[in-house]
């Protein structure tokens, strides 16, 4: 970026996605990125409630599986398109995708009916996931791109608090069908506004074939670290994360041979800046996951009532939507310094939750409790700050848009895994109560801590890069 575009970055603001030129791009593409973010936490609300209706119990873990394995199909489907498919063509598909899964559950007889439902809305939700971040080049100019990525990434930090407020207005008998039927109008009226809104984007994508083998291999893991975050035995649940950490390194490896391939030229060439930048995002939202647990401990070691945990663990999305909005404007070395910030900020914070988080409060004394609140806002404002969106050629440019979505589906689907696999080993079951919440509280977040130091070490070695890249362009 030259000189000129940076003091434009510096000296423009997130507000200026809403002014009105862009306007009307910010709201179709951040719309798309909200019904995705919202609806997953939504379902999860309201799950109980499904159940209670309509039965279906044991199939209950396959609701968010289907989802997040479809959705990942359909960030791919963005950037492996048939050739003569536009963006906006996708964005029309992806909105009437949802809508039709939104439909079928909310009018399903049984947990059978919600399942295909789920998977439609999912591949609808993960191709408009990923347009949003495919659609920036076409949609601002590029002194914007950078505040694009940030909000839209921001975005997922709010979805974990009006996901859940929404889902608990529909949690009462069958009135959770109404979650769905009010996503329908919602979603087939981007659908028919998205050829009007949204400019033109020519498909400029380097020829080559589908990866298939690749594909299989992707979907093989998501599903299998899905299902190990449903599964309570711990040594079935280590299996199956160990089975889906095989499916990536095959998927990798095949990655690095093959031609054709899923994710942009470097991305598995750990010597290459934009595979550190995707290990560095999987890793941070991978350590983030372990915020579900954040609630369970609130009520049972400091003895804090439901509705005030659902709050107070907000405070995490709070933080990350705050750094998020701070630092849309960096560009250049400060841009670097926030993301190596960004990592030291929610490794610390996360290591400081096992001592002020995992802790014997029943008296609910707030003086104890007042850390914890601290860390867990700075747990989310270190992600805020430290993710790092860069884009790599034009011609690769939906690859990277759709290996965004993935990164991000993939570390909360290994966090989740990860986390239950430490607190069901370290106490949450055996011996259970408040002596085995703290220790599980407590080696949940020691060891979540751990690829916190290697976000670190990443965003350090990026920071260098580019460092490196700068003095070469001045000499």
């Amino acid at each position: 970026m030259s000189s000129i575009d940076d003091v434009a970055t510096e000296r423009s603001s997130v507000f200026h996605l809403f002014s009105r030129p862009v306007l009307a791009a910010t709201l179709m593409l951040g719309g798309g990125v909200t019904l995705y973010a919202v609806e997953a936490y939504i379902m999860a609300t309201i799950a109980p409630s499904i159940v209670r209706d309509i039965g279906g119990l044991e199939l209950l873990s396959w609701v968010t599986t289907l989802f997040v394995a479809a959705a990942v199909l359909g960030s791919i489907f963005v950037a492996m398109r048939p050739r003569g498919i536009g963006l906006r063509t996708v964005y029309v598909a992806g909105a009437l995708m949802f809508a039709a899964g939104s439909l079928i559950c909310a009018l399903a007889p049984s947990m059978q009916v919600i399942l295909a439902g789920r998977a439609v809305q999912g591949f609808g939700a993960g191709a408009l996931g990923g347009l949003a971040y495919a659609f920036i080049r076409f949609a601002y100019p590029e002194h914007l791109w950078r505040k694009a990525s940030t909000l839209y990434a921001a975005i997922w930090g709010v979805a974990t608090l009006l996901g859940p407020s929404l889902g608990g207005l529909f949690s009462d008998g069958s009135t959770w069908r109404h979650a769905f039927i009010l996503l329908v109008p919602v979603s087939v009226l981007m659908a028919i506004l998205a050829p009007v809104l949204l400019p033109s984007a020519h498909d400029d994508r380097a020829p080559g074939r589908t990866p298939i083998t690749q594909i299989a291999l992707l979907l093989a893991a998501v599903l299998l670290v899905s299902i190990a975050g449903t599964i309570e035995a711990t040594q079935s649940k280590a299996l199956l994360v160990a089975a889906s950490l095989i499916a990536v390194v095959a998927m990798l490896g095949i990655e690095r041979r093959s031609e054709n391939r899923l994710l942009p030229t470097g991305a598995v060439a750990l010597s290459m800046p934009i595979s550190r930048v995707y290990l560095m995002m999987f890793l941070l939202i991978l350590v983030l996951t372990s915020d579900i647990y954040i609630p369970y401990f609130l009520q049972s070691l400091h003895n804090v009532s439901p509705l005030e945990s659902g709050y107070l663990t907000a405070l995490v999305a709070l933080g990350w939507t705050v750094a998020a909005f701070l630092s849309a404007s960096f560009s250049g070395p400060r841009a670097s310094r926030a993301i190596v910030i960004g990592c030291v900020i929610e490794t610390v914070a996360v290591a400081a939750l096992a001592i002020f988080l995992a802790r014997d409060n029943q008296a609910g004394s707030i003086a104890l409790l007042a850390p914890a609140v601290v860390f867990m806002f700075l747990m989310g404002f270190g992600v805020g700050l430290g993710w790092a969106l860069r884009l790599v050629a034009t011609s690769e440019q939906d690859k990277a848009s759709a290996a965004i979505t993935t990164v991000q589906s993939l570390g909360s689907a290994f966090g989740a895994a990860f986390a239950g696999v430490i607190v069901n080993s370290t106490g949450l079951l055996a011996p259970g109560g408040v002596a085995g919440g703290i220790s599980a509280a407590h080696w949940l977040f020691v060891l979540m801590a751990l690829p916190g130091i290697v976000t670190i070490v990443i965003s350090l070695s990026i920071q260098k890069s580019g460092n490196e890249t700068q003095a070469t362009a001045a000499a």
